[in-house]
């Protein structure tokens, strides 16, 4: 895992490794990511922005794990740019190796910025973006902040159609706002099931889309991460008799309130 801490010349650092990485060229694993009609998690759209927020403060882990999940479906196995603003790693923990294993994420796949404010993160986004071998790039911030306008949404929007990355721009301690992102989500943890012996079960996630670009339908999602297959899928079903929840349905109405 790669480091870079935001500095004056942090923007100068980051486009000389996306340059080695271009030079390197995209490097693809072919069973990175499992697709199919089993697919939990279905409406994923790359080369475009994807706005994330966490369902309330608590959240922001499970945004930012939500994140890192799509990231890699999205990567195919190319590098990903993980912007992390240095209020977000306050308040939410900063990166753990450990942990990105237990996702699945190699650290040698993982360009990780951290940046002091939100304007130097969507620098970074943007410059990440539009270098043809990242496949997906992570933002993730904390707070409302006048530079997350939809000017810069539609920048951000640009560049991943000019390099063909995907953009999961995850943030937490703020309430959803108009963007150019092609879906907008609201993500909170869940209570997952323990694995044979008691071990810790995978990491599970309600997922509610509050918004598709050109309308649609919404709905959500009850998903866990499957570290080996690299995908979302419905969590088993519940023992001792009672019904299972469904994969998919109709949003509560306090998350369609909290769509703009």
């Amino acid at each position: 895992m790669k480091n870079i801490r935001s500095q004056p010349d942090a923007l100068v650092a980051l486009k000389t490794r996306l340059e080695a990485l271009d030079r390197s060229g995209a490097r693809r694993v072919e069973t990175a990511v499992r697709t199919g009609d089993d697919d939990a998690f279905a409406p994923l759209v790359t080369g475009v922005v994807h706005d994330l927020y966490a369902a309330a403060p608590a959240d922001a882990v499970a945004v930012n794990a939500f994140g890192l999940g799509l990231a890699l479906r999205a990567a195919a196995g190319r590098p990903i740019v993980w912007g992390l603003h240095e209020m977000m790693a306050q308040e939410a923990g900063r990166p753990h190796g450990p942990g990105l294993h237990e996702m699945g994420l190699s650290p040698r796949d993982l360009l990780l910025v951290r940046t002091r404010d939100v304007k130097a993160l969507l620098a970074v986004g943007e410059e990440a973006l539009r270098s043809p071998a990242v496949g997906a790039v992570l933002l993730s911030a904390w707070g409302e902040a006048k530079a997350f306008s939809l000017t810069a949404s539609r920048r951000l929007a640009l560049a991943a159609e000019t390099g063909g990355a995907t953009l999961l721009l995850a943030r937490a301690g703020a309430a959803p706002c108009p963007s150019a992102a092609e879906t907008r989500w609201s993500v909170a943890s869940w209570a997952s099931e323990p694995l044979e012996g008691g071990a810790p079960g995978r990491p599970s996630f309600s997922a509610t889309l509050l918004r598709r670009r050109g309308g649609g339908a919404t709905g959500t999602w009850i998903m866990e991460w499957d570290r080996e297959q690299r995908t979302f899928r419905p969590p088993a079903p519940l023992s001792g008799g009672l019904v299972p929840l469904a994969a998919q349905r109709p949003a509560a109405a306090s998350g369609a309130r909290r769509a703009a």
